[in-house]
């Protein structure tokens, strides 16, 4: 028969239990524990696949994370892009009124956390010997901070507390809030990626909108442009011509893009062949003589220019080429080329003649004795010839004077055409309101004309005794019989500025004070 036990053995049994009961509970509690922490990240994890507002993530994750470790007092801070210091994006309770704070590494319980990169628990703020020495800081009890950490470098601190007379946080909750701070890393970067997806998605709209723009534009400039263009592939392939390819060289941009038209003549091949191949060495093709042929079968002289444009990732795309017809011009060339020969030849034969001539007087010296009539003849003869040459030397002078007579008269006119006929309608145009390209082809437009009429405007500086520019126009007109008032509505003066340069002009021809018309005046210096 078994002994019973005593009491001292019961009551150490019931203590044993006691104490498995007590470790059970326990145990039961921190599973309890975990598991919420758990449930708590899973439907976190959950609410936030969609978010992609940073703030609203932030103030979510923070929200999860106070309400689970039973704090109403959270805060996230977050590297700038310097990386020089944190600063509080997200606040919640106590820590609401300090958004926008920045702290350095080890600056601060935030600073502290980025400095030593590891998880910081501080039982009372108040006596820690890194705190912030803001007063209004008193209030914080026990701290708890996480970094979060991406590629082993802090970008940011994640941060729980308690104010007066609250609990600790265990080492539970800190486990718990590294779990949150892993969490908050992944949700951000899903968030800068779709930040960066959505830059780069505008970018590209921005660029294309770009693109279109300037593309139409391009268009219309070779669409107005005079000269024929073509825009080829890296194949070969003709993709568009300008209106004006059609027409000058007669094929349409259908027929162009559709078929393989060759318009280059065969013998123009060795030559065009060169070209393409510098061309696609990089070197820019510009005032390259050549020809092509017409759909009629002409043949054209052309100068061309070609150079190869790139598609957005710098790759040769294509070339465009721009063709001017010079045939016009090569024939005035191939004109005088033949003048010149003819001169040429007339001036051999000139030279020839004088050399027979002097063969011959020779020959009368030779038989100079032989008769003094002979001799007569022949100093008759000369005189004759002479005579001759002077009348000739006195033509040529003649002739020569009125080219340059004609030569100065064209000068003039073309100047004082210029002045009255042209500048006082670009002035106007100037003033009025013009688009950018517009204001600039009126100033190209002005500097050509000035680059034509420099010449004569230096001569006319000189004839009229170093006038000014604005001297020279008023003369022009006074000359040409205009009015004080119009040469004011033409060049647009007041009419006292008008008499001022009459003024100016008449001092300076030395007629001051005289009763010398000055119209008259300077007509007389075209004589």
């Amino acid at each position: 028969m078994s002994r019973k036990p005593t009491y001292e053995e019961l009551l150490q049994k019931v203590k044993v239990l006691g104490r498995e009961t007590e470790r059970r509970e326990r145990a039961e509690k921190t599973l309890r524990r975990q598991n919420a922490y758990l449930s708590a990240l899973h439907e976190t994890s959950l609410g936030l696949i969609n978010r992609l507002d940073r703030k609203e993530l932030l103030e979510a994750i923070l929200d999860h994370a106070a309400l689970l470790t039973g704090t109403e007092h959270g805060f996230f801070y977050l590297l700038e892009p310097e990386e020089s210091r944190l600063q509080m994006r997200v606040g919640m309770g106590f820590f609401a009124s300090w958004l926008g704070l920045r702290v350095r590494p080890g600056e601060g319980f935030g600073g502290k956390v980025w400095e030593t990169g590891q998880p910081l628990v501080v039982d009372n703020y108040r006596s820690w010997e890194g705190r912030l020495p803001d007063k209004s800081l008193d209030a914080l009890r026990n701290m708890i901070g996480i970094p979060l950490k991406s590629d082993h470098k802090v970008v940011g601190v994640l941060g729980l507390a308690r104010v007066k007379g609250e609990k600790e946080f265990s080492e539970d909750v800190v486990d718990a809030l590294g779990r949150f701070a892993q969490l908050a890393l992944i949700a951000l970067d899903n968030v800068g990626l779709y930040e960066n997806l959505r830059h780069e998605l505008a970018e590209r709209k921005r660029t294309e909108a770009v693109l279109r723009e300037s593309e139409k534009r391009y268009k219309l400039q070779l669409e107005g442009m005079p000269d024929p263009v073509v825009v080829y592939d890296m194949q070969g392939n003709a993709k568009y011509v300008n209106p004006a390819f059609e027409q000058v060289l007669g094929w349409t941009q259908e027929e162009l893009t559709s078929s393989n038209i060759d318009f280059v003549p065969e013998e123009n091949w060795p030559e065009t062949r060169k070209a393409i191949d510098s061309m696609l060495a990089g070197q820019k093709i510009q005032l390259f003589e050549t020809r092509r042929k017409t759909k009629s079968g002409r043949i054209l002289d052309v100068q061309i220019g070609s150079t190869l444009f790139s598609d957005l990732d710098e790759n040769p795309a294509g070339n465009i080429v721009t063709m001017r017809d010079v045939s016009a011009q090569k024939n005035v060339e191939r004109e005088l080329r033949r003048y010149r020969e003819q001169l040429e030849e007339l001036v051999e034969a000139r030279t020839a003649a004088l050399e027979t001539s002097h063969r011959r007087l020779e020959n009368e010296v030779e038989v100079r004795g032989q008769a003094e009539k002979s001799l007569l003849r022949s100093q008759e003869e000369l005189e004759a010839q002479s005579r001759h040459l002077e009348e000739v030397n006195t033509a040529l002078k003649v002739l020569l004077k009125q080219r340059d007579q004609g030569k100065q008269e064209l000068g003039e006119n073309v100047l004082s055409n210029v002045k009255e006929l042209v500048n006082p309608y670009l002035e106007r145009l100037k003033k009025s309101r013009l688009s950018t390209d517009q204001s600039t082809f009126v100033g190209i437009l002005e500097a050509n004309l000035n680059n034509i009429v420099s010449p004569f405007i230096s001569k006319l500086s000189s004839k009229y005794f170093k006038l000014t520019p604005m001297e020279i126009r008023v003369a022009n007109l006074i000359k040409a019989g205009r009015t004080s008032s119009e040469i004011a509505d033409m060049l647009f003066l007041s009419k006292n500025t008008v008499l001022f340069h009459r003024y100016n002009i008449r001092t300076k021809l030395g007629i001051k004070n005289t009763k010398t018309n000055l119209a008259s005046h300077l007509l007389s210096f075209d004589e």
